[in-house]
């Protein structure tokens, strides 16, 4: 964690001034901006439950606090730092993912009504963070359409969502301002973590502050205004919108919600958030948003609002954009029954809300509650590669094995050593007689693959880009 002397620019302590009038909060806002950030954690309950990644993890050189609105979320304080978090096999596995605590609350904000969203659109996507933590929360039912539209993080936010085993999402590419008009009034729930100065990842980032300006934060707020309408015609009547932002001026934060408050008085509600969570009274501001300083929590500065539409919009303009027709096809149910059957024989399984898809000989899964947005939008990847039909039978993707597959009888356990081997792309050689052919193999109960094998070897089959190098668990 970085030491470096914040050189806050000052506009911006003028601002920051406004904000906080009590001379106290300021001093305690200055003086926290100079610490280093706690890390935290998100366990993953798409793999694996609180209570069993506490047990499993009982005796590791951490401390965990609890964070107070994630129940999945816990700050973590590592005695033992030869290992990086990233390093340990839950987070390689996918049983966890490393979150800092209030980037967690808009998705708690999300999620806070009794209704479960069947489709939710996250605008603004990668790294994947949120949209992990909104899969987990929808138990990979339903749709989620991440989009992300940095060509350089589309890559990392499909890793994210892969380590993970989410499988309900389909990504996008674009910049998000199209949605109203493309994909109108198509969402039960929408969380735009809009982009923006980056003003409350300072503990993070000493240099967040670079090409800070006044007049750099007005032209970020009007993107901001822009999206957040486009959101607003993108989401049905009835459902929520959740607005966030890592910065800590009013600009980007209450002002933009003022402006879509007076674009559609009628149609627009906001829900307070004060109750969220014990303690949210405490950064909740008088309009009902949370507006978190560093100070509060001791955490990054983070903004949520969270918005109820009470009616139907009068549609956009369509962009005029033209979608393509869609390299895939259905399969005929026979087909589907062969490729069922012949999965489950090696372990892998899938929900019926999944539906088959080929595309020459790619086998695809698809959440079957994206169908009704094909032929709308063009789609940079949709759902996740299955398998590829082969003259022998199926080559069967490592995405879906680790997403999919469960640990059987016939999966080969690994220890400590031998896993760390796997993660370090070499072969295996076990000392206890092996079955012969293909085989899952697992640790900790968490399949990390499928390998062939020869002669008493395992053959190493992790991807290349999954190859890790440097210090691992032991």
């Amino acid at each position: 964690m970085s030491t470096e002397a914040i050189d806050f620019p000052a506009q911006f302590l003028e601002l920051m001034r406004q904000a906080l009038p009590n001379e106290d909060d300021f001093a305690d806002f200055i003086a926290i901006s100079q610490r280093p950030l706690r890390r935290a954690i998100r366990v993953n309950t798409l793999k694996i439950s609180v209570a069993e990644f506490l047990a499993l993890t009982a005796n590791y050189p951490w401390q965990l606090t609890p964070v107070p609105w994630c129940e999945e979320g816990f700050w973590v304080q590592v005695n033992d730092e030869q290992i990086p978090l990233g390093s340990y096999a839950e987070h390689l596995s996918g049983l966890f993912y490393i979150q800092e605590p209030s980037s967690m609350l808009p998705v708690q904000a999300l999620f806070a009504a009794q209704e479960m969203p069947r489709s939710v659109m996250d605008m603004a996507s990668a790294p994947g963070s949120k949209t992990t933590q909104i899969a987990a929360k929808m138990a990979n039912q339903g749709l989620i359409v991440a989009n992300e539209y940095a060509a350089s993080r589309v890559k990392v936010l499909h890793a994210n969502i892969s380590r993970c085993g989410v499988v309900n999402t389909a990504l996008t590419h674009f910049d998000a301002r199209v949605f109203g008009a493309s994909l109108p009034e198509q969402f039960d729930a929408i969380l735009l973590d809009a982009p923006c100065s980056g003003e409350g990842v300072i503990r993070k980032d000493p240099h967040a502050f670079t090409h800070w300006s006044l007049d750099s934060t007005e032209e970020i707020a009007q993107t901001q205004r822009e999206l957040l309408v486009s959101a607003f015609h993108a989401l049905k009547p009835g459902g929520r919108l959740i607005y966030s932002t890592c910065t800590l001026n009013t600009i980007e934060n209450q002002q933009v919600i003022a402006s879509l408050l007076s674009t559609f008085p009628d149609a627009v509600e906001v829900e307070s958030l004060a109750s969220l969570f014990p303690g949210a009274e405490r950064v909740a501001t008088p309009e009902g948003y949370l507006h978190v300083f560093p100070q509060c929590f001791d955490s990054e500065g983070f903004f949520v609002a969270s918005l109820r539409k009470t009616r139907s919009l009068d549609p956009l303009p369509h962009p005029g954009f033209k979608v393509g027709k869609l390299p895939f096809q259905p399969l005929p149910t026979k087909t589907q029954h062969l490729i069922i059957e012949q999965a489950a024989s090696i372990g892998i399984k899938w929900q019926s809300s999944l539906s088959l898809w080929q595309r020459d000989k790619e086998l695809w899964l698809f959440p079957k509650t994206v169908e009704p947005l094909m032929g709308k939008v063009k789609f940079s990847r949709l759902g996740f590669r299955l398998a590829e039909v082969h003259n022998k039978g199926y080559r069967w993707h490592h995405e879906a094995i680790t997403a999919l597959a469960n640990s059987t009888t016939t999966t080969i356990e690994l220890t400590a050593e031998q896993a760390a081997e796997w993660y370090r792309g070499r072969d295996i050689y076990p000392e206890t007689a092996l079955p012969k052919g293909e085989c899952l193999i697992s640790y900790q109960q968490q399949v990390l693959g499928l390998a062939k094998i020869i002669n008493q070897r395992i053959k190493n089959s992790l991807p290349r880009e999954l190859v890790r190098n440097g210090p691992l668990f032991k």
